[in-house]
């Protein structure tokens, strides 16, 4: 696609602002997973303003079992700190919700797509080991983004927390865009909690929450390669069905 037809980073803070700001067609078609962050650091009212908006998701009876943790400075560091040496030191996975393993079939095959337009881009080869080594470790750091929202819910939502999953990943995906229309980027990314014991510890999470996942966020790095890159969706026509409607 073109520039104009797909833009490649989101809007500034200001221009989200405007008087004729981003419509939701615009931010959804735009938006994509940053992997690369600038260093500028992310004002904390900025990040208020994007929780409350994400705050408006539809739960299950409104129940709204969600909690955020917003992380960012010495305590960042030292959750990638301590997910990234535990997963080099070949310690056991240590997350808090099940974990599903290999994915098989076409979900096997669209995780492979995705990671070969990233490592593409990246300019990283198949027989690099570095570097594709070193691609994964800044999953565990989260990208190096200047700030992580670690995704919670409440424990009493167990056992049978699958309601609560889904509800958690309205609020995440309203997380998202909200963040894209005021100029942040953002990844979903599960790696960076890996070593949730770690998560826990540092950013003093209570233990009648579980952790789920985690939100990298900052301003996107428009030098950085794989910024670039968009996931290929399938066809609507391959996955949806309309029943009872005239042809």
């Amino acid at each position: 696609m073109t520039a104009d037809a797909q833009p490649s980073f989101a809007p500034t803070a200001q221009d989200a602002m405007s008087p004729n700001p981003m419509t939701f067609d615009e931010a959804i078609t735009a938006r994509r997973s940053i992997r690369g962050f600038s260093p500028r650091p992310v004002p904390r009212e900025l990040v208020e303003e994007v929780i409350a908006l994400a705050n408006r998701a539809p739960s299950s009876m409104n129940t709204q079992p969600w909690h955020m943790h917003v992380l960012t400075g010495e305590v960042l560091d030292r959750v990638r700190q301590g997910n990234q040496s535990r997963m080099l030191a070949g310690e056991p996975v240590n997350r808090e919700i099940e974990d599903h393993g290999a994915y098989e079939g076409v979900h096997r095959d669209r995780q492979v797509e995705i990671a070969k337009q990233l490592f593409a881009e990246m300019g990283i080869e198949r027989h690099d080991k570095e570097a594709r080594q070193d691609w994964v470790m800044r999953g565990f750091r989260q990208f190096d983004a200047p700030v992580s929202i670690v995704m919670t819910y409440d424990k009493s939502m167990e056992p049978g927390a699958t309601i609560a999953h889904f509800d958690m990943g309205a609020v995440t995906f309203g997380l998202v865009m909200a963040a894209w229309t005021r100029g942040l980027g953002c990844v979903i990314n599960g790696q960076g909690i890996m070593q949730s014991c770690v998560v826990r510890k540092e950013a003093q999470i209570p233990e009648d929450q579980v952790i789920l996942t985690c939100v990298a966020m900052g301003f996107p790095d428009e030098s950085f390669p794989a910024n670039s890159v968009v996931s290929r969706r399938r066809d609507p026509a391959e996955f949806t069905r309309f029943v009872g409607w005239d042809d």
